[in-house]
């Protein structure tokens, strides 16, 4: 089953451009570089035209010289909608030319390695093709001083007209839209973090320095003024949506029993959208043990948030929140889901192990394989009523789940592919939203080679992004990415996380 792609209610920026750079020369004369500034046209043109890639793709005139090459990428630095730059040596293009622009790029950038043709003129192929067209030599050219420079960078290989090149060139594109997004973002956490937790900790200040996103504190009480003046038509309207949407248990409709605490889960879900639109904020943590004057822990609404593409993190995880975000931008509109989630407990036989993810309250519905259904149901913990919730199970299909961990002087990504599969079993007791899936390679490697790498508990699951992408964007972030994937064994995996070390130990980008 393939689930329908989400687009995001909150959007990152939604004028987003990638410039397209054509690398050429003079020594062939202005015929030639004519027809260099027709042929990139036609080859940006075709980019710009695809429904796959969530950027326009935006010609600039053809670079010849220094001083013009240096001239754009400083623009491209500086221009807000710009969130990445193709590149592309149409003919030779001597690169110590470009040596100046490229050491001062803090933009994203895509080698694209191609050609105008996708065929060569066999009968006709004279002097005047070859020297036109000579990308195949020119971009080696290229790739070796972005080397030399030790440039982070995704090289695609390809012709345009080549479905395969336009999806990666699309998922590139997408990778760099969630940078962007990030740079900038506001991230409101709502108390603190749960008390006593190592892993939901970290350094904020470094994670404005590496990813832009600047994480600040409100009191609880401060979303509490919001939501107590909530008005009672608002409230009718979203209680109308509710039950347009999901199936409402029969004791939260309107003259059922407990319909009040559904209203109620509708004021904060209210109360929470103007907080967050009005402070700018595209990212939120809430904590069940600082809840101030909140009857509810946030269920539903912090679901239907998600579901928005707004990032969350349970118990004050803010580094989880902010990579949800991104995983929400990068795999908005692709097939699938994305979620807040946490690995809750084993099934380790008989049969396929399995490992069953959950939490409290707080999976999204974008992976939910059927309509959700909202219900209520006692929490345990927390000391409020009984919070509303949103009770589906995820839909099957190959996926990731990804956690971000602070090791206190760099962050570290650690990325697991997964199937997510229909539980082998029905849940009738279980009172939440969950994923069953099976890990990459076992669950044993994955487990041990997670707990060697220092990964967190909370995650992001995601069924629309890959590993390929988490690490194009770990290389554009400078974060270190640790997968693991059907080909991981604990000894490979350890022996790399020790070659991490020591990379990251002397990296000083």
């Amino acid at each position: 089953m393939s689930l329908p792609g989400h687009p995001l209610a909150v959007p990152a920026l939604p004028g987003a451009a990638v410039w397209f750079l054509t690398g050429s020369q003079h020594l062939y004369g202005p015929e030639t570089l004519d027809q260099v500034a027709t042929q990139s046209r036609r080859v940006a043109a075709r980019l710009d035209g695809d429904e796959t890639i969530p950027a326009r793709v935006v010609w600039q005139p053809v670079l010849t010289d220094a001083d013009a090459i240096a001239a754009v990428c400083a623009q491209a630095d500086v221009d807000p909608a710009c969130v990445g730059v193709i590149a592309w040596m149409h003919t030779f293009s001597p690169a110590k030319m470009w040596i100046r622009g490229l050491e001062a790029l803090r933009t994203p950038l895509l080698h694209l390695h191609t050609q105008a043709d996708q065929a060569l003129p066999w009968d006709t192929l004279d002097m005047d093709f070859m020297n036109l067209n000579q990308a195949a030599h020119g971009d080696r050219e290229f790739g070796y001083i972005q080397t030399r420079l030790r440039l982070p960078r995704v090289t695609v290989v390809g012709h345009v007209d080549d479905p395969l090149t336009r999806e990666r060139v699309g998922r590139w594109a997408r990778v760099a839209t969630a940078r962007a997004d990030l740079r900038g973002m506001r991230l409101v956490r709502f108390g603190d973090n749960m008390r006593g937790v190592a892993v939901t900790e970290g350094d904020k200040v470094a994670a404005e320095i590496r990813l832009g996103v600047a994480v600040n504190t409100h009191s609880v009480n401060d979303l509490v003024d919001v939501v107590d003046k909530v008005d009672d038509d608002t409230i009718d309207e979203l209680t109308s949506v509710y039950d347009d949407q999901y199936d409402v248990a029969a004791e939260l409709r309107a003259g059922g029993e407990r319909h009040a605490s559904l209203r109620y889960a509708a004021r904060v879900e209210a109360g929470l959208r103007a907080f967050l639109t009005e402070g700018g904020y595209r990212a939120f943590t809430t904590n069940f043990e600082d809840l101030g004057g909140l009857r509810q822990l946030p269920g539903l609404a912090v679901q239907r948030l998600m579901a928005d593409g707004y990032g969350f993190g349970g118990e004050g995880d803010w580094k989880t929140a902010l990579l949800l975000r991104a995983v929400k931008v990068m795999g908005a509109g692709l097939p699938g889901g994305t979620s807040f989630m946490e690995d809750y407990t084993y099934h380790l036989g008989p049969g396929p192990q399995r490992i069953l993810g959950a939490h409290m309250l707080e999976v999204c519905p974008t992976i939910s394989a059927s309509r959700p259904t909202v219900e209520i149901h006692p929490l345990s913990i927390g000391g409020r009523e009984d919070p509303v919730r949103l009770r589906f199970t995820a839909a099957p299909g190959p996926g990731v789940v990804v956690g971000l961990a602070d090791l206190g002087g760099r962050f570290r990504l650690v990325a697991n592919g997964i199937d997510v599969v229909e539980p082998d079993h029905e849940l009738p007791r279980l009172p939440v939203a969950c994923a069953v899936w099976s890990p990459r390679p076992s669950l044993p490697t994955s487990a041990e080679c997670w707990l060697t790498a220092g990964g967190p508990h909370h995650t992001v699951l995601s069924t629309a992004v890959d590993l390929d992408m988490l690490d194009t964007f770990a290389g554009m972030t400078g974060l270190e990415l640790a997968p693991i994937d059907a080909d991981t064994t604990v000894r490979s995996f350890t022996a790399d996380l020790r070659l991490n070390d020591l990379y990251f130990s002397l990296d000083r980008r």
